[in-house]
């Protein structure tokens, strides 16, 4: 599959706010792989010395993220969901965690797109099924939404401020920016 290809189709037959969701999180996606198309390995691990990350954490903690916000806080975690996302990820791109461990220790590029596609498409296959839980209070509880509705907006926003600080990598780097 080229995840460079931006084609990515909504689920069908979401109520209204699911649909939403869907739309948001493919809108903040094709921006995102738009700021990671053309980049080298060794661009994803570089590390500006006044800037405390690289675009591998930025893009591990986005996958880690998207999957904490989607599928853990509204359904819970499954014993499949090892297969998404691997243990080590938590580790290393936990909030609060930072992009100094060594290269040898992330995953490459192309596992970092494969995990954040595959949370991608496993979040759309479950989408439909969230409708009756969006109005209940997420657990954990966080401090920027209340439900599990909010939960999933806030997966596009979240993504899109790592998206900037990916942006502002690139221009460090002496990219153009994204249009």
């Amino acid at each position: 599959m080229d995840l460079f290809n931006h084609d990515y189709q909504l689920p069908t037959g979401l109520d209204q706010r699911l649909e939403l969701v869907a739309r948001r999180i493919l809108f903040t996606r094709k921006y995102t792989m738009r700021l990671l198309e053309g980049l080298s390995d060794d661009q994803w691990f570089w590390k500006p010395e006044a800037y405390p990350t690289h675009v591998a954490w930025q893009v591990g903690h986005i996958a880690m993220s998207h999957y904490g916000l989607t599928l853990f806080r509204v359904r819970g975690r499954t014993t499949e969901d090892r297969a998404l996302l691997p243990g080590k990820y938590r580790k290393l791109f936990l909030k609060g965690t930072v992009a100094d461990a060594p290269r040898e220790a992330y995953p490459s590029p192309a596992e970092l797109l494969e995990t954040l596609e595959r949370i991608r498409q496993q979040t759309f296959a479950e989408l439909s099924g969230f409708a009756e839980r969006l109005d209940e209070a997420t657990e954990p509880p966080h401090t920027s939404f209340g439900t599990k509705f909010g939960s999933l907006l806030f997966v596009s926003d979240h993504e899109m401020l790592h998206a900037g600080q990916i942006g502002m990598l690139r221009r460090l780097m002496g990219k153009e920016p994204v249009g």
